[in-house]
């Protein structure tokens, strides 16, 4: 019997010692590309087009950034205020670019959150004569490329005097069908008796949503947070049709437009994805530990 449990003992740690392995490997394999940009961006232009690689900068070169900084310049906001147009400090155009581009992620984030989850919770737990059909055409949403009704919503920007606006990418991105797919899944797993319980109290159903399931959700929410705010930052074809003026560019956009005809500068790429990186990186740390939850809960789901 002790050496059955010492063999069992011995064979579970070598799995743990595999399952160690393995993780950083793949862990790994997956910081790399972000350790690459960070290194790159201090790297000059003889290490980056290197035949050898060079895996550790000899020379901190901090002249990407500056580059970067220098190139253009663009005010820090624009607000319109009836008549009046209020125009910010002139800054590097990069700082404009990236304060676009996190705004514009952050308001989709919130914004889709938001909707998602009352629109989740209403097929989840209202019965309503086609709640099957809405659900279903929200499921095939999921599948219809974006490029398909592309110019329906740039039509449709250009009739709300939206267009070349940062508002012109955050509405299309709000209606996303994986979002409220998400969260519909989560809300589902809420028992229906505490709904009903808040109903039997005279709770109106604003309250028994923001009371009761939305913090019940809120693993689901968290990770689709990080959804949306990575598929609305990276989402590079809608920016490119929807934003042309110097002032509106994201950062991806903007670093896009620095780039020479017949010559690429590669540190001043590394620079910019560097300094596009932070904000990604930000986001996930908050919303790691219900990011992480909501994969478990859906696991156990499942």
């Amino acid at each position: 019997m002790n050496d059955q449990i010492q063999k069992n003992a011995t064979r579970q740690r070598v799995y743990r010692i595999i399952s160690y392995i393995c993780v950083g490997i793949l862990a790994f394999l997956f910081a790399f590309p972000l350790y690459w940009i960070i290194t790159g961006a201090f790297k000059t232009g003889r290490e980056i087009n290197a035949t050898t690689p060079v895996w550790f900068p000899t020379e901190w070169e901090i002249g990407n950034f500056q580059r970067l900084f220098s190139k253009r310049s663009a005010p820090l906001f624009n607000m319109s205020i009836g008549k009046y147009i209020i125009t910010g400090p002139t800054v590097p155009a990069a700082i404009r670019w990236l304060i676009n581009t996190v705004f514009m992620s952050v308001a989709s984030m919130l914004i889709t959150c938001l909707t998602a989850a009352m629109a989740g919770y209403a097929l989840a737990k209202k019965r309503f004569i086609g709640r099957g059909v809405v659900f279903s055409l929200v499921v095939c949403a999921m599948a219809l490329p974006k490029q398909v009704i592309l110019i329906p919503l740039l039509r449709e920007m250009s009739a709300l005097h939206l267009y070349d606006t940062i508002w012109a990418v955050i509405f299309p991105i709000v209606g996303w069908p994986f979002g409220v797919f998400l969260l519909k899944q989560f809300a589902e797993g809420i028992p229906t008796e505490m709904t009903e319980a808040c109903r039997i109290d005279g709770a109106s159903e604003w309250r028994t949503f923001t009371d009761v399931m939305f913090p019940m959700i809120k693993p689901g929410v968290g990770a689709c947070a990080i959804f949306t705010f990575i598929n609305s930052w990276n989402d590079y074809f809608m920016q490119l049709i929807m934003l042309t003026s110097n002032k509106n560019l994201t950062i991806s956009l903007g670093i896009a437009t620095m780039q020479g005809e017949s010559s690429t500068d590669y540190g001043l790429l590394m620079a910019g994805a560097a300094l596009a990186s932070v904000p990604i990186i930000i986001v996930f740390l908050i919303f790691q530990k219900y990011f992480t939850k909501g994969i478990t809960m859906g696991a156990v789901k499942g």
